[in-house]
């Protein structure tokens, strides 16, 4: 049953897949419900719409993007997702799996998701590229509400190109977190802590050097034509002028692909 719900929470699951030609699969559920979205340059749009508060405790949510062979596609979200308390302290799950075939494009910009007090979220994003698939993907994580603490966050970033491991990362922040995480080596009290991921494989030819973009920024270069960029800052508005600065270079520059 679509977005069944039952005594442990929501369970749902949002479909998308691209063609060059259109969207032959557009399918949200309970709290995921997807818009074609205005798009330009031959590249379709997506927007998730959150249609109810998710994800609370004990949620099951999923979302599933496939770019097809030479397709193009930008997904992004109408709001902040804000991950809530349930009533049986049970954490929620968030699973994004992500697949880029040969010669597609996927742009991947979610808006923040917000960590309230009193919540328990499990989120695990897998990624898996064609050799020559190009990805954007962007991700921000704001630790509290104003004024609150915040609540546990665990999650899981996995990408693998041609079969191969890219990058695998785990993070975890709050009272659940092991300790340390909120320490001067780590987010030095800020609150708002994002990343933003580019693979192209033009960048095998013209690599980006490591290098730190200022106060709670740095660029690293992967082992393949992809870097990340991490960034830490007081809050979502700085973070995301951090991200937004690099990703507009990265756009910009090509095909050299230079980092300023």
């Amino acid at each position: 049953m679509a977005g069944m719900t039952n005594g442990a929470g929501v369970r749902a699951t949002a479909r998308i897949v691209a063609t060059p030609e259109g969207l032959p699969v557009l399918a949200g559920e309970g709290p995921l419900a997807l818009r074609r979205t205005r798009a330009t340059g031959g590249c379709h749009r997506v927007t998730v719409v959150g249609a109810m508060s998710a994800p609370l405790g004990g949620d099951r949510l999923a979302v599933e993007a496939e770019v097809r062979d030479g397709a193009r596609l930008t997904v992004d979200s109408a709001a902040a997702t804000i991950a809530l308390p349930g009533r049986t302290g049970e954490a929620a799950r968030y699973d994004v799996r992500l697949t880029v075939g040969p010669g597609g494009e996927l742009h991947w910009l979610p808006e923040q998701l917000i960590s309230a007090s009193g919540s328990d979220l499990r989120m695990r994003t897998r990624v898996e590229l064609a050799p020559d698939a190009r990805l954007v993907l962007r991700e921000e994580q704001i630790l509290g509400r104003h004024g609150e603490d915040p609540g546990t966050l665990a999650t899981r970033l996995t990408v693998h190109r041609a079969g191969r491991p890219l990058l695998d990362q785990e993070l975890s922040y709050g009272p659940g977190a092991p300790g340390g995480w909120n320490g001067s080596a780590v987010l030095g009290g800020h609150r708002a802590v994002g990343q933003l991921l580019v693979v192209d494989p033009r960048l095998a030819e013209n690599p980006v050097e490591a290098r730190v973009l200022g106060a709670g920024a740095v660029l690293t270069p992967l082992a393949g034509p992809a870097f990340l960029v991490t960034a830490v800052a007081p809050d979502a508005r700085l973070l995301r002028r951090v991200l937004d600065e690099v990703r507009t270079a990265q756009r910009d520059s090509a095909p050299r692909l230079s980092v300023r």
